[in-house]
């Protein structure tokens, strides 16, 4: 069945939108990749289950990203269908100390209601630029917390089309990780206990957590965050900057001079050169301290 033929079907079945061809970059925030065959943009759960049921029918490869925002995308782009819940499945519902957001509201969207609400706990997101379902499948964390300390209930979309929902310690959360993706499921909504504060002073705590972001993160190009997770009892940075990291580079990939676990974009950067030089910069690490860096965003695409 090629690209135009599926989506025949598949605007058949679903309500949200569809591109053909969509070039990744768009997509992700290294702004790097080749072309998605087809991209559908969901506008609610039926569309969801409407694409892992057709994709399990007809034998169609099928990718489901966020924001994009921990990704690298090989220059050759991803085949099948790739199901980008963001905009459009991003409602954001308040009760009392409990909030429910859909997979794909954006994290500093979220903390900021909460703030707005006098909700507290989420201070320490404000500035991981994630989609809800994204830093759940990742457990994305930053000043010392992570979702896995404020998030109490997930629903989710099994293989096989089934609606359900895993409490806090049925989701696997571990460093930087769930065993969200590893059991095939995805995550469509999740339930944030929170604790009540006063709007300003979560605002303030917001604003602090922002101003050391831009101090300490090149925020000027694109990126995805933090390419490798921390060592046990290691900062991935230090090791990098320590071994000659930092301004590294291979086209316009580059170590970042301001934080050396961050590549950035300096223009038109390929995956390519992005995967030569984490390479390098692993086998450095390696040869100096014998520690294997483990990355922490995900590739995926041909």
């Amino acid at each position: 069945m090629d690209p135009n033929e599926i989506g025949h079907h598949l605007g058949r079945l679903v309500k949200g939108n569809i591109l053909y061809m969509e070039s990744m970059r768009r997509h992700t925030s290294w702004r790097i990749g080749g072309p998605a065959d087809i991209m559908v943009l969901p506008s609610d759960i039926e569309d969801i289950n409407q694409c892992v049921s057709f994709s399990r029918e007809y034998g169609i490869p099928l990718t489901v990203i966020g924001n994009g925002s921990n990704t690298l995308v090989k220059d050759k782009g991803i085949r099948g269908i790739v199901l980008k819940i963001s905009k459009g499945f991003d409602k954001i519902e308040v009760n009392g100390t409990t909030i429910t957001a859909q997979a794909g509201a954006l994290v500093p969207l979220l903390a900021k209601r909460a703030a707005a609400e006098g909700l507290g706990g989420m201070e320490f997101a404000v500035g991981i630029p994630a989609s809800v379902g994204g830093a759940i499948l990742m457990n994305a964390g930053a000043h010392g917390k992570c979702m896995a300390d404020v998030v109490s209930e997930v629903q989710v979309l099994t293989p096989d089309g089934n609606i359900t929902s895993l409490s806090n310690g049925r989701i696997g959360f571990a460093y930087r990780k769930s065993d969200i993706k590893a059991n095939g499921l995805i995550v469509l909504r999740v339930e944030f206990s929170l604790s009540p504060g006063n709007p300003a002073e979560i605002s303030a705590a917001n604003n602090s957590n922002l101003a050391k972001r831009r101090r300490s993160q090149p925020l000027e190009f694109p990126n995805a965050g933090s390419v490798f997770a921390n060592p046990p009892g290691q900062w991935a940075g230090w090791l990098i900057e320590q071994v000659g990291g930092k301004g590294m580079r291979v086209g316009d990939a580059m170590v970042s001079e301001k934080h050396a676990n961050f590549i950035v974009n300096r223009g038109d950067a390929t995956a390519v050169d992005t995967i030569s030089l984490i390479s390098r910069i692993k086998q450095m690490v390696m040869e100096q301290f014998n520690i294997e860096l483990k990355l922490e965003v995900q590739v995926i695409g041909e």
